[in-house]
């Protein structure tokens, strides 16, 4: 294992190649959006439900019930092998060489890849749910789950059914309705976004929840990071006329605390839901990482899209038509293409139309923090597209001082 490990890191020169990672929710019903050739988005047959999910730099195995395929939800590094591509996890590339990866500062803390990112791809807006806090996760052995939204321009031709996300609770609701809305679950429409207020979802900006946060996303794809973890429990019982299994809402619950309501209430962060400041203190406009003149005399253009959570971080990076730059940040860090063809140290670099499932990809990659620091040349080979791309990072990103 260590030598395909190794050997994926030397063709690659720091930069590793990653095959597209999809993953079907049988709740959803996709939106279309993420580029699955229209024939592959149910590939994996109707019981197991819609593809409207792509998981990005991911070593975090997806929570899909008894049916979950082997390896869902787990990124593949490409490398070449007697003249033959072949593929090994992301997560035993990191399990071989550590911080050769991610850095001695990530690698020493976590000894894993603590984060990673996603295209969440829905037609319609999803329950009012929320993720555990490291506290209440750990009493079922998992990790709490902030996590974050950032809505690119180029995968939203169309808003989906309901482009509106419900955050938190509207201040002056009282615990005893939200208990009352909870125990309520079984009997049609708890009614609990009643007591939330909703947002139009904007594409080019985006949101920030921390665990505890009760939030019911809208229909825009979105771009989402968020730390390693899968934990949530859906709080509402009727969302675009589709009943919510009731287990769901126990979904995070101690065993034997299921029944209780009182536990329930706990998981919610009241001070953080009841914010009537939700506007100023959860958005995200993009903010530019340096002066703006000073990037465009260089031939590029680089954002903050996802910066108010410690466990990750996002840029959006733009390279001009027709140009060469050098990027270089303190940490590692996946990317996603977005737009645009050219070339990024060793690797061609472009940005695929349409995906069939099984077929590899030159749009997604994973940057080690020595290649990070040493610089990253990127062309444009293109004289009227800009190349953009995502980029997530994981914890205590030692660039993000604003």
């Amino acid at each position: 294992m260590k030598n395909k490990a190794e050997k994926a890191l030397e063709q690659g020169k720091g930069i590793l190649r990653l095959a597209p990672t999809w993953v079907p929710r049988s709740f959803c019903v996709p939106g279309r959006r993420i580029k699955l050739h229209p024939d592959d988005y149910y590939v994996l047959g109707g019981v197991r439900g819609g593809i409207d999910e792509r998981w990005l730099s991911s070593t975090t195995p997806a929570k899909n019930g008894p049916l979950t395929g082997e390896n869902e939800g787990l990124s593949a590094v490409v490398y070449t092998d007697g003249g033959k591509e072949e593929q090994i996890l992301l997560k035993d590339v990191i399990e071989e060489l550590g911080a050769q990866i991610i850095g001695d500062r990530i690698w020493n803390e976590y000894k894993s890849w603590p984060m990673y990112s996603k295209f969440f791809d829905n037609m319609g807006p999803l329950p009012h749910h929320i993720h555990h806090n490291d506290e209440h996760a750990a009493k079922i052995g998992q990790l709490g789950k902030p996590e974050a939204y950032y809505f690119p321009p180029q995968l939203n031709n169309h808003g989906g059914d309901f482009p509106y996300t419900f955050f938190g609770i509207a201040p002056g609701t009282t615990k005893e309705q939200i208990k009352e809305c909870l125990q309520n679950f079984t009997k049609g429409d708890n009614k609990i976004t009643m007591f939330s207020q909703a947002f139009p979802l904007i594409p080019g900006t985006g949101w920030d929840v921390p665990p505890g946060m009760l939030h019911a996303p809208g229909s825009l794809c979105t771009y989402e990071p968020q730390k390693a973890s899968d934990v949530f429990a859906m709080y509402q019982s009727l969302v675009n006329e589709a009943i919510i299994p009731e287990e769901l809402l126990w979904n995070g619950t101690p065993k034997d605390q299921i029944g209780n309501y009182d536990q329930l209430m706990e998981v919610i962060d009241w001070e953080l839901n009841t914010n009537p400041n939700l506007l100023e203190t959860r958005f995200m406009a993009p903010i530019p990482v340096k002066d703006e003149a000073e990037m465009a005399k260089e031939g590029y253009s680089e954002k903050w899209v996802c910066y108010r959570s410690e466990a990750f971080s996002a840029k959006e990076l733009t390279i001009f038509p027709g140009q060469t730059v050098t990027i270089k940040d303190a940490a590692a860090y996946g990317l996603i293409m977005m737009q645009g063809h050219g070339k990024m140290g060793v690797w061609d670099i472009e940005t695929p139309a349409m995906i069939r499932y099984g077929q590899l990809t030159n749009d997604e990659f994973f940057v080690t923090e020595k290649a990070a620091q040493e610089g990253v040349v990127i062309t444009n080979h293109s004289s009227t597209d800009p190349i953009v791309m995502l980029k997530h990072f994981g914890p205590n990103n030692p660039d993000l001082k604003l």
